[in-house]
């Protein structure tokens, strides 16, 4: 279930994970742009059905390593999901990242209707 990754019209995306402390995740995607797009990182917590923390790294730019947290809450029928993505290299990769994970959460939400 990788549709909601990316562009919502991306051409391909791969993933693979292995989602323990210390495992690793690949995913990749195509954009409509042509170019290929590749991130990858290293589980450092893993709380089944709660957290993630994990590091995040562009191919283009293994020397920006970044950290992104993912905390799920119950909310009744639902989950309330939290993304917080910290230890940008500058403001514009800040600011690139907000736009790219909101598409991603509105794709993931359309999922779920």
């Amino acid at each position: 279930m990788i549709g909601w990754w990316g562009a919502s019209d991306a051409a391909s995306r791969t993933a693979k994970a292995d989602v323990r402390v210390g495992g690793h995740f690949h995913v990749g995607f195509r954009g409509n742009d042509g170019g290929q797009h590749d991130v990858s990182g290293i589980y450092k917590e893993v709380v089944p059905g709660r957290r993630l923390v994990f590091s995040w790294a562009w191919r283009t730019t293994p020397e920006r390593c970044s950290q992104v947290t993912v905390d799920l809450k119950p909310d009744g029928d639902s989950t309330i999901l939290t993304l917080t993505h910290e230890q940008f290299f500058d403001e514009k990769a800040r600011d690139d990242h907000g736009v790219g994970w909101g598409r991603a959460l509105d794709n993931l939400e359309a999922l779920f209707p």
